[in-house]
């Protein structure tokens, strides 16, 4: 199979109590792995798209064949952001970004608490199911949100993400129900802005 489940990179219940075991394991063994495995399935008979990796592939949507078109979008799109999402988190990492990103951050949002209310906003906001992002466009920091398994880096959004939150209820809703700024603001626990500034960088 030319995709792969990369694993957690700590235990599952590494993140409690702010995101429970038994959420992570339901959002990495079965619907990231689900996302895997419907990516192989709609490529089955395209070696030649095989060949590249799911972030080169949700880049440029356009260029695939159109009956692959929206599996890829999804499955592909739900592959690139969980990837990312798993090395965004990390128990008992620094509670705050420094450096460059802390000094952006202000500028841009006029602090970081500011930022954090911002992006919690803009989460609970996002109707249905989605992402929440922090991402760098045309040189600059933005807050955005997508649907469904859109990633920033697809020819409509433009962007780069730094940071970015799963809001769908498979996230949050075995320990929150229907709380979601309660999620958001419970994650903050739980980022590794270490990461993020090297995303950054």
């Amino acid at each position: 199979m030319a995709f792969e489940l990369p694993p957690l990179p700590y235990p599952t219940n590494a993140l409690e109590p702010h995101i429970d075991a038994k959420t992570m394991e339901i959002h990495h063994g079965k619907h990231h792995a689900a996302y895997v495995n419907n990516l192989n399935n709609a490529l089955k008979d395209h070696p030649d798209l095989q060949a590249k990796s799911a972030t080169d592939l949700i880049r440029d949507l356009a260029a695939l064949p159109e009956a692959v078109r929206t599996p890829v979008r999804n499955n592909a799109g739900g592959h690139v952001n969980h990837s990312l999402f798993w090395t965004l988190m990390t128990p008992g990492g620094s509670s705050s970004p420094a450096g460059k990103l802390a000094t952006d951050i202000d500028a841009k949002f006029g602090s970081f608490a500011d930022f954090k209310t911002k992006f919690e906003d803009a989460g609970v906001k996002r109707f249905g199911s989605g992402w929440v992002w922090l991402v760098k466009k045309g040189g600059a920091l933005e807050i955005i949100s997508t649907p469904n398994q859109d990633n920033p880096i697809m020819a409509e959004y433009g962007a780069t993400p730094i940071l970015g939150n799963d809001v769908w209820e498979h996230a949050y809703y075995l320990n929150y129900q229907n709380r979601r700024p309660d999620y958001l603001k419970a994650w903050w626990n739980v980022v590794n802005w270490d990461l993020v500034a090297k995303q950054y960088a």
